[in-house]
């Protein structure tokens, strides 16, 4: 479930970066790489578990479908929080600097 949530985030991120890739203004990009390399580590991780289950990795119980679920919503917000925080690093459109240089009148 994890591989799952994680590909959603990241074919959704990546369609809406192909479709403002001239501008760039958002550093979209940057959440793309960050959701599917989450991806890549949840594919690796479930090839080993399939290795290790085999039909069993099938047939997961309704406890462990919830903690994947819940495992992967929050990697997703995670890769949320971590892209804001780049954002307001970077401050590509200058919106913070301009409100921290602002002067009381």
């Amino acid at each position: 479930m994890t591989l799952l949530i994680t590909v959603f985030a990241a074919v959704v991120c990546t369609s809406i970066w192909y479709k403002t890739a001239p501008k760039s203004e958002m550093m979209v990009g940057v959440l793309c790489f960050i959701y599917w390399g989450a991806s890549l580590m949840w594919l690796v991780d479930a090839v080993f578990e399939y290795a290790e289950l085999k039909a069993e990795y099938f047939t997961p119980a309704p406890g462990d479908m919830l903690n994947d679920t819940f495992l992967g919503l929050c990697a997703v917000a995670l890769g949320l929080v971590a892209w804001v925080v780049i954002l307001l690093i970077k401050d590509p459109k200058g919106i913070v600097k301009n409100a921290l240089l602002r002067k009381k009148k």
